[in-house]
This record gives structure tokens, sequence and C-alpha cells, in this order.
């Protein structure tokens, strides 16, 4: 299953893993919301609401994308942000890891607050 994100000019596409935070968003599709920045990370409140699962965490790599329960929100890191530590990228809370980007997340940086942002099936 894969998704593309298109947020300001930047669209990304990502790949969903198997659990059940991507199934429910994957259920949820389309979403559309409207882009908040919080240091190098663009987030956006969906109409989704699962719990934290057993592998939610604060500290992703690059490419993850998350769920964040305690917001609602889908949220992308692309940096260091404002709670890192050592180059790392912190979120706020742990998140769900739903799926993978398989374009370079960095094309975000150009993403401001209240810009559109959409996630939609890629079609085959």
């Amino acid at each position: 299953r894969e998704i593309l994100i298109l947020a300001g000019e930047v669209a990304i596409r990502a790949r969903l893993l198997n659990t059940p935070t991507a199934d429910e968003i994957w259920r949820a599709l389309p979403i559309n919301g409207s882009a908040q920045t919080w240091g190098p990370e663009v987030y956006f409140e969906t109409p989704v609401q699962v719990e934290a699962e057993p592998e939610a965490r604060d500290v992703v790599s690059a490419g993850e994308i998350v769920f964040w329960p305690e917001g609602d929100a889908i949220a992308i890191a692309f940096g260091p942000t404002p709670l890192s530590r050592n180059g790392e990228l912190r979120l706020a809370a742990p998140c769900n890891i739903w799926a993978m980007a398989l374009d370079d997340v960095a094309k975000l940086r150009s993403v401001h607050a209240g810009e559109a942002i959409s996630i939609s099936v890629v079609p085959s």
C-alpha cells in the first residue's frame, strides 16, 4: 500500500507498514488538513483516533512517518526538533510509526504553517 503526501509544492510517496495505525489511516483516506510546523517537523490534525501502540517511540529516523495519538495528528520530522539532543529526531511524545517515506522528507523544509496538506492513495 502506497500513499502520496502533498504539502504546499512538495510531493512525497510513502509505503504503509503493517500496523493497526496504518490500517486506520488507510481506511480514512483521503485525508486533508492544514500544515503546522514545529522546528523541522511538519504535522497536521486528522479525523483518525488511535491509541499508542506498544512500539510507539519518541525518537525516530528520517523517513519514518508517525501518528501522534495525543494530538490525533500525522507528523513527519526531517531534522532535530526543539527537544532533540545530539542531532536525534525527538518528537514531543511517543508516536506510532505507520509508514516509511520513499522520497526525501527534507523537501518538507519549504512547507509553511497554514499550507494545504493531503494524503491519498497512489493510483496503481
